[in-house]
C-alpha cells in the first residue's frame, strides 16, 4: 500500500490520535479556545435533541462531549477509530458515574455499518472535525440513515475551508504553503506529534453533498468566524474583553448568508428524510 491508499491514511490518523490520547484533555486538544467552541456545540446539541435521546458520538476523543451529554440525561454510543481515545472515554465515564449511559466502542466513522440497530437512535453528533478524516462521507450518510429514526438529526462541527484568521496569520509570515493547505481539493497531510493526520477541508455545501440523498439541510453557520482559531490563544490571553466581544459577534452573525460559510469550523444540522 502507498501513502495515497485510504486504509494507510486511516491507520496513520489512528496512530496520530493514539499517540496523544493520554494528554489530549490539555492544551493540545482542549485549550481555553477549544472549550469555548465545545460550549457552542453543546448549546446546539441541547437545542436539537430532546431529553433522554439515544445518540451516537462520532469521533468521541477522550469523552468530554459524551460524558457531558450523559450528565444531561442522554444515552450515548461513543465511537472513535483510536482505541486509546476510546479507553479514555470509558475511564472518564466510570470516574464520573455515567458508565451506564455511555457505551464506548472502537468504531471509526467510516465503519458505522458495524453498529447494530435499524432506526434505533434519535441522532448523531461529531465535534471538532473527526469527519474531516473520513474517506467517504456518503458511506457515513448511508450508515447514519440506517441507524437513525425517521426525523433523526445530525449535528456536526467540521473544519472549514475559509478561515480569515488563518489566512492572515500565515500570510504575515509569508508561509504561503500553509495558507493554501485548506484549499486543496483532496486529502492533505497535517502533522501532529510526529505523526500524520490525513485531512480534507470543506465548505458547508461541499460537505452537505455527501449527505443530501439521505438528509435534509436544516441549518449551518460559521464557528470561529470572528473568533480566532484554537492555536491563537494569545488573543484571549492578552485581550479578554475583545475576545468576548468577538464571540458575541460570532453568535449574532455567523448564521447570516455569506458569513455562514466562513470560519475555522462550521456547524451543520441535518435531519433524516
Amino acid at each position: 500500500m502507498t501513502p495515497d491508499d485510504p486504509l494507510t491514511q486511516l491507520r496513520d490518523t489512528q496512530d496520530a490520535f493514539d499517540s496523544v490520547a493520554a494528554d489530549y484533555d490539555g492544551p493540545r486538544g482542549n485549550n481555553s479556545l477549544i472549550q469555548d467552541m465545545r460550549g457552542e456545540m453543546w448549546r446546539w446539541l441541547d437545542k436539537t435533541f430532546a431529553p433522554n435521546s439515544r445518540l451516537i458520538d462520532l469521533g468521541c476523543g477522550t469523552g468530554l462531549d459524551a460524558v457531558r451529554m450523559a450528565h444531561a440525561g442522554h444515552r450515548i454510543t461513543a465511537t472513535d477509530w483510536s482505541s486509546q481515545m476510546v479507553a479514555r472515554t470509558a475511564d472518564r465515564a466510570r470516574q464520573e458515574s455515567v458508565a451506564d449511559r455511555v457505551q464506548a466502542m472502537v468504531v471509526g466513522a467510516h465503519e458505522l455499518r458495524r453498529l447494530d440497530g435499524w432506526g434505533t437512535f434519535d441522532g448523531a453528533y461529531s465535534d471538532l472535525g473527526p469527519l474531516n478524516c473520513v474517506p467517504d462521507l456518503a458511506d457515513v450518510s448511508t450508515a447514519c440513515a440506517r441507524l437513525l429514526k425517521p426525523g433523526g438529526a445530525l449535528v456536526f462541527t467540521v473544519v472549514g475551508r475559509w478561515c480569515p484568521w488563518e489566512i492572515a496569520h500565515y500570510a504575515r509570515r509569508w508561509n504561503w504553503s500553509r495558507v493554501k493547505i485548506r484549499f486543496a481539493g483532496n486529502v492533505v497531510p497535517v502533522g501532529m506529534n510526529k505523526h500524520t493526520i490525513w485531512t480534507r477541508y470543506y465548505t458547508p455545501r461541499e460537505f452537505y453533498r455527501g449527505f443530501e440523498r439521505d438528509f435534509a439541510l436544516e441549518h449551518y453557520r460559521g464557528l470561529c468566524l470572528f473568533v480566532p482559531p484554537p492555536y491563537l490563544t494569545w488573543v484571549r490571553d492578552r485581550h479578554p474583553w475583545c475576545y468576548e466581544w468577538l464571540w458575541r459577534t460570532d453568535r449574532r452573525t455567523a448564521g447570516w448568508p455569506l458569513l455562514r460559510s466562513i470560519g475555522d469550523h462550521f456547524l451543520i444540522v441535518m435531519k433524516k428524510r
